[in-house]
Parts: structure tokens; C-alpha cells; sequence
């Protein structure tokens, strides 16, 4: 049986993954609710798998943090200790993370083989353009949408599926987190 896929994203209302304005992590909206099911979500056995834009991000991010700062959460330090599969031609060993591969190949086959080999499911948080290659290619069993309550309209960066294909999504989990941000979660199949 083929592991589970899934593709774990964070985004603004309008769809942008990231920000360039003074809005600080999480776009501010943290609460615990949402620290919690993030830790619960990465408590499971799992592998990581990061394009290498998304891998550099967050070493950079990690290095340059402090033990109490929110890059630190538990979730991402539980994040940190898992298995990863970092998919990068550009990329050299050794990289700076605890149980890291490098596959210089491409994603779609990497994760392919990935899929039929792995005993624990897959999951990827960010790598964008990678992940809408992965969706287009039938790989992602699960697009897991984290939708923070702000609008982006001048500050908003990297819209999540700029130029991806089309898709039709079953919704088949959804919860509210400290009463203001949605976690979706939908099986996506390739719109015909």
C-alpha cells in the first residue's frame, strides 16, 4: 500500500504563503489551539519532504532563531527531528539537519518512489512549486490548508497555487482553531 502524501501549508485568506509587512509569524494569530495541533500533527511518525527553496528557509530560519523564539515552537522542533527527503539539484552534503537525505532527481519521481517504499506517511510543509507538481502528477493524497484570519492585499508573497492546475477538492476534515483560524483539509483530484 502506497504511504500518504500530504501537502501542509499555511496562507492568508487571500492566498499568499508568506508576507512582506509587519505582521510577524503566523500573521500574528497564533494561539494555543493551533501550537497544540501542530505539535499533535508532527507527533506522528512521519518523513519530511522539502524542495530546496523551502530547506533553505528553514535552516536559515533555525540558525539564525533563538531557543525561545516562536521559530522554535515545539511543532517545528518536532519538525526538525523527523526523517527528511530533501529533493535539490542545486543543494550539497553535508545538509544542516539532524536525519536528512539529499535526492538530486526529479520530485515527481522522487516522491513516486517515495510513496511505494515508505512505511510512514509523507508530508511536506511549504515548497510550493514543487508540491503543485506533485498535486498536477496525481501524488498528493492531501492538501491540508491553514488559513489565517488576515487579508494580504499589499504585503501578501508567494501565492500558493500561482500556476498550479486545476482541481477539484473533497473536503474530508475541517476545524477552528482559537475561534478564528480554519484548518482544510481536502483530497484534491485533477480537474478533467
Amino acid at each position: 500500500m502506497a504511504a500518504t502524501y500530504t501537502f501542509d501549508v499555511f496562507c492568508s485568506l487571500d492566498g499568499f504563503g508568506s508576507h512582506t509587512g509587519d505582521w510577524g509569524g503566523y500573521w500574528g494569530k497564533q494561539g494555543p489551539e493551533l501550537l497544540e495541533r501542530r505539535l499533535a500533527l508532527y507527533g506522528e511518525e512521519q518523513r519530511m519532504v522539502f524542495g530546496a527553496n523551502t530547506y533553505r528557509a528553514f535552516a536559515q530560519m533555525l540558525a539564525s532563531s533563538t531557543e525561545m523564539s516562536e521559530v522554535r515552537d515545539p511543532w517545528v522542533t518536532r519538525m526538525t527531528h523527523l526523517p527528511a527527503t530533501v529533493v535539490s539539484r542545486t543543494l550539497q552534503e553535508p545538509l544542516d539537519w539532524p536525519d536528512a537525505t539529499l535526492v538530486g532527481r526529479d520530485a515527481v519521481d522522487v516522491v513516486a518512489r517515495l510513496k511505494g517504499e515508505s512505511e510512514v506517511p509523507l508530508r511536506s510543509h511549504g515548497s510550493l512549486s514543487m508540491n503543485r507538481a506533485l498535486m498536477a502528477a496525481g501524488l498528493v493524497d492531501r492538501v491540508q490548508v491553514t488559513v489565517f484570519p488576515v487579508i494580504t492585499g499589499q504585503t501578501g508573497a508567494e501565492p500558493i497555487f500561482r500556476g498550479a492546475a486545476d482541481f477539484d477538492l473533497e473536503l474530508i476534515e475541517s476545524r477552528t482553531l482559537d475561534g478564528h483560524t480554519q484548518e482544510l483539509i481536502y483530497r484534491p483530484t485533477l480537474h478533467a
